[in-house]
């Protein structure tokens, strides 16, 4: 049964950094891309970054682009987000997404506030 699991949201201050990691079971990460996307109240998901499944080439959201990274443990089954020098426009819940198998993990809160 493949399954995403994300944790590592919370709430922090402006400038702040957090890292979020999205656990998966049910399938070899090594063969699939992954991607992070995000969703504020209101508003509709976004994309934030994604990994590659071959050469582990990333992209991102021209919003996060110079600071949040991402990056994947394939012994661990773990993908990371990175998020550095948060803003307060940054609070969403976190998604992770393996588009391979339509699956998202269940969303972890960050919020970015003084």
């Amino acid at each position: 049964q493949v399954q995403l699991v994300e944790s590592g949201g919370g709430l922090v201050q402006p400038g702040g950094s957090l890292r979020l990691s999205c656990v998966a079971s049910g399938f070899t990460l090594n063969f699939y891309a992954i991607a992070w996307f995000r969703q504020a109240p209101g508003k509709e998901r976004e994309g934030v970054s994604c990994i590659s499944s071959s050469d582990d080439s990333t992209a991102y959201a021209d919003s996060v682009k110079g600071r949040f990274t991402i990056s994947r443990d394939n012994a661990m089954s773990t993908v990371y987000l990175q998020m550095a020098s948060l803003k307060p426009e940054d609070t969403a819940v976190y998604y992770c997404y393996a588009p391979t198998f339509g699956r998202w993990g269940q969303g972890t809160q960050v919020t970015v506030s003084s």
